[in-house]
């Protein structure tokens, strides 16, 4: 399994992901697949990125941010990468308790609309 090599139709259907989503990922320097002609083959670093891209995307990080923290591991190693990860985290958390609160709102308005229509009392 160390050694396992996916081709780009294979890495697309493990994550998911269309062929434009990974040619995009290369382009902005996300991964750096091994090429052989024109094939491109992925290994075990670059399914360990993926994973890592696709999951910080879930949590709303930006492709920049994800870059910038993936180059951080490259440049000064893992430790410098999760001290930043944990500054990174913090602040996402903030944005996105302060995106749950503006949705429980508009949650609420649009009960007390529905409420007030079907009592007849818009």
């Amino acid at each position: 399994m160390a050694d396992e090599r996916l081709s780009f139709k294979e890495m697309c259907a493990r994550f998911d992901v269309t062929p434009r989503t990974l040619r995009y990922y290369e382009y902005i320097e996300l991964l750096s697949p091994t090429k052989d002609g024109r094939a491109r083959f992925y290994g075990p670093r670059e399914v360990a990125r993926m994973t890592l891209i696709l999951r910080a995307r879930r949590f709303g990080f930006s492709l920049e941010e994800i870059r910038q923290w993936l180059l951080i591991y490259d440049e000064q190693g893992s430790e410098a990468q999760m001290a930043a990860l944990v500054q990174m985290a913090d602040r996402q958390l903030g944005v996105l308790s302060e995106q749950r609160d503006q949705l429980d709102s508009s949650i609420k308005e649009l009960r007390s609309l529905r409420d007030a229509a079907s009592a007849g009392k818009i």
